[in-house]
């Protein structure tokens, strides 16, 4: 069994690198895990604890989905958190609304179901995790760090490969080990 899920790799530029390192000079007195800038990518689907044997369907679904898709880009635009500022749990970047994503995310997610991969049932909300947040002692301070940047136009993402990872769980953080790479 492999913890896998699909996603696409974002690298961080100049202003992300900026505003993430802002967020944790900021934000140091809190308990928050940050994302290790490496390890940053938009998933697509989280698939989970899966087996050898349809790790090989999966891919070979993935190379047929994802070719000749075709190149795009998105824009990260903001910052914001999920749950809410009762219950902070994720500081994340937002990914500004892209037909070509969406549309990639949707046939990637049909070709799943038709093979039959149970796939999470929730609506897409393409954003980056940079950090999970453990406890917080401050929520007003938080919030106005959070709107600083609400707004901000962080960077270009252009994205022309899919990869499928597995999620290694160790002590230091999670490893990400690229299985396969799905070009468009």
């Amino acid at each position: 069994m492999k913890r896998i899920f699909i996603a696409i790799k974002v690298d961080a530029g100049p202003e992300m690198i900026r505003i993430i390192s802002s967020l944790k000079a900021l934000l140091g007195g809190e308990s928050i895990k940050w994302v290790d800038l490496v390890n940053i990518h938009l998933t697509l689907v989280f698939l989970g604890d899966t087996v050898e044997k349809k790790i090989k369907i999966l891919s070979a679904i993935l190379k047929d989905q994802c070719a000749g898709f075709g190149s795009f880009n998105f824009v990260l635009h903001g910052t914001g958190l999920f749950k809410n500022y009762r219950d902070p749990r994720v500081i994340w970047i937002r990914i500004r609304s892209s037909e070509k994503l969406t549309k990639l995310n949707n046939i990637i997610a049909d070709g799943l179901k038709e093979a039959g991969f149970i796939t999470e049932n929730r609506v897409f909300k393409p954003h980056l995790t940079i950090g999970r947040i453990r406890s917080i002692k401050d929520i007003n301070n938080l919030k106005s760090i959070i709107e600083k940047y609400h707004d901000t136009e962080i960077q270009n993402v252009i994205v022309e490969e899919v990869i499928l990872y597995e999620s290694i769980l160790m002590q230091t953080g999670p490893l990400y080990k690229p299985l396969a790479k799905f070009s468009l």
